[in-house]
């Protein structure tokens, strides 16, 4: 049985990935016309969810390190879908941010006492400590990719330090829901568990989600 376990929290991960990376491109695309403004503060929130999702169901870094895999995976797909360079400012960047948003979500979740992280108020905590440290983390992205963060219209401070308060923010407030969405996983995992068909559906999960979300993306750019 923990073997089965252990297959549908990793089932989850990669279907968890699938989705971030769908919302990604989805949420980039709904946002292309205000991009020098707040897509990129949203979409660390939003980066902070899943991680913080994915941290609750496998209490485990390499986790982490998955999903952060698959929504890279994505971003490439993506590029191909477009036609543009890996080292595209839309491609390699937000790429460079994910694995920012990881390093930073480790490094909190590792520092933050697990009391506090039991309740809604410390796990806003956690979302705006690691939104602050990812968002500081960012600007060095010129040295990845050689493409130098987005700076403020008719300036030179990058846009993601100008819009820090955004990104703290909507982390603080996404964070939260990821742990209670995460809690509740891995609450239904043992139902699962139990049913007949339990290692077909565990095993079903995460390539139809994969593919479900790469046909959707495909579908997106045909009609966008």
């Amino acid at each position: 049985m923990n073997k089965l376990v252990s297959k549908s929290h990793w089932g989850l991960v990669i279907a968890l990935g699938a989705v971030w990376g769908l919302s990604e491109a989805a949420l980039g695309m709904g946002l292309r016309n205000c991009a020098s403004l707040i897509s990129g503060s949203v979409m660390t929130g939003v980066a902070l969810f899943f991680m913080a999702v994915v941290w609750t169901i496998t209490k485990r870094f390499s986790g982490i390190f998955v999903i952060v895999l698959f929504a890279s995976a994505f971003k490439l797909f993506d590029a191909l879908l477009l036609s543009l360079p890996l080292k595209h400012g839309a491609i390699g960047n937000p790429v460079f941010a994910f694995f920012m948003e990881a390093a930073a979500f480790i490094l909190i979740i590792s520092l933050i006492k697990e009391k506090l992280k039991a309740n809604p108020a410390g796990q806003a905590l956690t979302g705006g400590l690691t939104a602050v440290l990812a968002v500081n983390l960012f600007p060095l992205v010129r040295h990845a990719t050689g493409v130098p963060a987005c700076v403020v219209p008719g300036g030179t401070y990058p846009l993601s330090l100008h819009l820090i308060h955004v990104a703290v923010l909507v982390s603080a407030l996404l964070v939260p829901l990821g742990f209670s969405l995460g809690a509740k996983l891995v609450t239904f995992e043992p139902r699962l568990v139990k049913t007949r068909n339990a290692t077909k559906i565990t095993n079903a999960l995460s390539p139809a989600a994969l593919f479900g979300c790469l046909i959707i993306l495909m579908l997106f750019r045909l009609i966008s």
